[in-house]
């Protein structure tokens, strides 16, 4: 396999001439084995031709934001979106907010259509990279090229860039040339649809190595700015040492620090993949890399006339907590209490529920084709309620019909001892809030079809 590097200097040299590397007849191999990158702070491939030529014409456009926490937080998203608006002759450059924290690409492929493609977006940022990063190279590779074909099936216009986010974690590997897995696990398939992508890594761990940049310190006596000693033209907040703290927990970085050197990267890059490719329809889509993908994943909603509810179940108004957090990113919420029970048949490969996790949340007892067995809805981060998946079934056999069934049990889970040892005083404090046992489901996640009863 080609280095990352050459395919890069490949895309600027000869622009769409790299599409003929890309549609090349896959070899069988093994998909959970991946080649590590070197970092690059951006791939040019085939640019974002579509979304330049509106952008620079002044007509609206829209730019889907699509990832985890790191994206959702109020830092590079609204800041690269100011940039893209100054950009524009008539600044008519709208977002749509796709991000969910701690998500990955699997969910992803399902919210897709939800999330994202039903507002049409013109541009849409996928960033995934940071919490795929245990997921194996296979489960990337179903959901990442999932989202890719499904994008370009719906709308085949639509521009896409992979993002790649940093953490604590990643810095010894990248100090010695080497990307994440996931990274590199998603380069393959930029390689393959010739998508541009931009790493905020390389520029981070320069920093670190430098002596310039720390991962994890307090954001406290952030009083000055960044000088001609960093060699960087944003206004980045540093220490009483001149270092810039990237954030407090390694992960999530500082808005007027981490966030800032990310859209600085950012703004470096979108000027040479902007001008690149011709625009036009990503089409026709070559061979899948991967047989079964996500491509065809679907979010189905709970009143299908398949699925049937028994026992104490109560169906939740979306304005009302914490069912709340469906708004807008599930057709509806079901809240099942202690015996509570949901069934339905389906054919297909793979399926998931939408569910919540929180401190007042229960055990599924799952039944899957007469197997059983349970899904707790509370972890060591639940202080809080969020959005979460529960799996049911993968790698199933798509000719035959499945039968689920989903019960929530009346067992009470040790909830203070799940917790993490910081977590506890909020346990302490609040012990109301930990005692429902209730579960929330918001959305049947299916790469296949509902059968009838």
């Amino acid at each position: 396999m080609r280095g990352v590097s050459t395919l890069c200097l490949v895309a600027l040299l000869m622009g769409a001439a790299v599409t003929e590397i890309a549609a090349a007849p896959v070899q069988v191999r093994d998909w959970n084995k991946v080649e590590i990158r070197k970092p690059v702070d951006w791939c040019v491939r085939s640019g974002l031709p579509n979304f330049n030529k509106k952008l620079r014409a002044g007509k609206p456009v829209r730019i889907a934001y699509f990832g985890g926490s790191i994206t959702a937080q109020n830092g590079w998203r609204p800041q690269s979106l100011e940039y893209f608006r100054s950009l524009s002759p008539s600044r008519k450059v709208d977002e749509i907010h796709a991000a969910i924290g701690g998500t990955g690409s699997e969910l992803g492929a399902f919210r897709l259509e939800q999330d994202v493609l039903r507002h049409k977006p013109d541009l849409v940022f996928v960033e995934f990279a940071v919490n795929d990063a245990g997921t194996s190279p296979y489960r990337i590779r179903q959901s990442m090229e999932g989202i890719v074909r499904h994008i370009w099936k719906v709308l085949p216009e639509t521009d896409i860039c992979f993002v790649y986010t940093v953490t604590a974690s990643n810095i010894p590997d990248l100090l010695a040339g080497r990307a994440k897995r996931s990274t590199s696990t998603m380069e393959e398939i930029a390689d393959y649809y010739n998508i541009p992508s931009v790493s905020f890594e390389p520029e981070i761990a320069r920093l670190v190595k430098a002596g310039k940049l720390v991962m994890q310190s307090s954001d406290q006596g952030l009083t000055r700015v960044s000088g001609d000693a960093l060699n960087l033209d944003s206004d980045i907040a540093v220490d009483k040492d001149g270092k810039i703290p990237f954030s407090k927990d390694g992960v999530h970085p500082y808005l007027n620090t981490g966030h800032v050197l990310y859209t600085g990267v950012l703004k470096r890059a979108f000027p040479k993949i902007a001008e690149a490719g011709k625009p036009g329809p990503h089409a026709p889509l070559p061979a899948p890399m991967v047989k079964d993908n996500f491509e065809n994943a679907v979010m189905l909603p709970l009143d299908r006339k398949e699925v049937t509810f028994s026992g104490p179940v109560e169906k939740l108004p979306l304005n009302q907590a914490p069912a709340k957090l469906f708004q807008n990113r599930a057709p509806g919420c079901v809240k099942l209490s202690p015996g509570g029970t949901m069934e339905f048949k389906f054919k297909g490969t793979k399926l998931n529920l939408y569910t919540l996790l929180g401190p007042g949340c229960g055990v599924l007892e799952i039944t899957l084709d007469g197997k059983s067995f349970p899904r707790r809805l509370i972890d060591p981060y639940c202080t809080y309620y969020r959005l979460n998946t529960v799996a049911v079934g993968t790698n199933l056999d798509p000719e035959k019909v499945h039968t689920v069934k989903i019960r929530l049990l009346d067992e009470k889970p040790d909830k203070r001892a799940i917790l993490f040892e910081r977590n506890r005083p909020d346990f302490d404090k609040n012990p109301a809030k930990y005692q429902p046992i209730d579960a929330y489901i918001g959305a049947i996640l299916l790469v296949g079809e509902l059968v009838g009863q």
